[in-house]
């Protein structure tokens, strides 16, 4: 049963940084693209940024400069650092494997995690 538990959002001031990871049970996230997603209230769940299998990382232009992925294989954990927090950062961000397609998640989504920045 694949299990992906997202952790490290909170309440944070703009201009501030924050540290999501994302846990992976039941698939090994060295064999995936994976992504992060966010959704903000009354939205759609947006792409964010993914890395790929070798490393190659992905961002939506407003959070280029501010945002990073990375992957801990061995941890089977995917991170996001940010910086720069603004308040339309303001989500909840969800990890998910994609497809090729990187913007398309496979279908397996956790809980999220809670990110709010305050102006």
């Amino acid at each position: 049963q694949v299990q992906l538990v997202e952790s490290g959002g909170g309440l944070v001031q703009a201009g501030g940084s924050l540290r999501l990871s994302c846990a992976a049970s039941g698939l090994t996230l060295s064999t995936y693209v994976m992504a992060w997603f966010r959704q903000a209230p009354g939205k759609d769940r947006e792409f964010v940024a993914a890395i790929s299998v070798s490393g190659t990382t992905y961002y939506v232009d407003p959070v280029k400069g501010r945002f990073t992925i990375s992957r801990d294989d061995a941890k089977n954990t995917v991170y996001l650092e940010m910086n720069s927090l603004k308040p339309d950062d303001t989500a909840v961000y969800y990890c998910a494997p994609t497809s090729t397609n990187i913007r398309v998640a496979l279908g397996y989504w956790g809980q999220g995690t809670q990110v709010t920045v305050s102006s």
